[in-house]
């Protein structure tokens, strides 16, 4: 049977939690704080309370044989830096953060574990507090590897190989440039951006930008980049919100420093204009300072 860590219990964490328990050596990764809090407040997964087995970044459990990091983006350094008592030689890291940086950011601490290329897709899960709404429509998106693939088929955990991992990977982010960013300007699900028009043209624009770089990043297949990320979008169900559209109604920070933000980065290091990213880039880091003072202030 599998060893297998999972860092980090939001909407896709918990949803592979509750798939993998039960078919393998589970343990979630938490602090004393967030170990404090589920006992007193257990996870809620589709109206049920779910128990896990816990352990702590400095206890020495186990060397596992696969870790799964499902944090936000604000929570990856401590991720990478708490998971290191539990990185082998043998250990498969699979990231599941959005974005195209993690897995380097990951690889850089732990040279020796095998770290994939990796995504989930599949409908939005609905988080509120610690109580997490999903369909169970959804996969891991990885290359290949024989050992996590053996772990995944072990657990009963659906997942898919791309021909091409890089175009998929700028695919996923591409999706999450032009979607999450403007549904959680626009207040919208996914229905609302599907039928609006004015939206898909203003995407366009923005997923050019994104090419423009992919183009120099050196990734393949980019001609049918936008319209493979238009019918991605078209797949998502209609009453569904983006992951950035909920935080921003739930008063919590976004991850636009590795969308907008990565995307400016890099549009200044190829001299590259990205303009509709910095507007959205803009307002967002106002909707989240206009949050920080209506959530936190009587």
């Amino acid at each position: 049977m599998a060893n297998v860590l999972i860092c980090g219990l939001g909407a896709v964490g918990l949803t592979y939690a509750v798939r993998f328990r039960d078919k393998c050596n589970l343990r979630i990764l938490v602090d004393k704080e967030r170990y404090e809090r589920y006992m007193n407040s257990k996870p809620v997964f589709n109206g049920f309370e779910q128990n896990f087995e816990y352990v702590l970044s400095d206890e020495m459990a186990f060397k596992a044989d696969l870790i799964i990091i499902a944090t936000k983006f604000q929570g990856l350094e401590s991720a990478v830096k708490n998971i290191k008592n539990f990185v082998g030689s043998n250990t498969r890291i699979i990231s599941l953060l959005n974005g195209i940086s993690s897995e380097e950011i990951i690889s850089r601490s732990y040279p020796d574990a095998r770290v994939l290329k990796s995504y989930f897709i599949g409908h939005s899960a609905v988080r509120s507090g610690n109580s997490v709404t999903q369909d169970g429509v959804g996969e891991i998106v990885m290359e290949y590897d024989r050992a996590a693939t053996e772990i995944l088929d072990e657990c009963g955990i659906n997942y898919s190989i791309p021909e091409d991992i890089d175009y998929a990977l700028w695919l996923k982010f591409t999706m999450n440039i032009f979607s999450n960013q403007t549904s959680a300007v626009l207040k919208m699900t996914f229905g609302e951006l599907k039928r609006n028009k004015k939206f898909r043209e203003m995407a366009r624009k923005i997923i050019r930008e994104v090419r423009q770089i992919a183009e120099v990043r050196g990734i393949k297949n980019l001609e049918n980049l936008e319209s493979d990320a238009m019918a991605a979008l078209d797949r998502m169900c209609d009453e569904g919100k983006t992951s950035m559209h909920q935080d921003i109604l739930a008063g919590r920070k976004t991850e636009v420093d590795m969308f907008a933000g990565e995307v400016i980065k890099l549009g200044n290091e190829y001299g590259i204009p990205t303009p509709y990213n910095q507007v959205l880039y803009d307002l967002i880091k106002i909707e989240e300072k206009n949050n920080e003072y209506s959530f936190h202030t009587c």
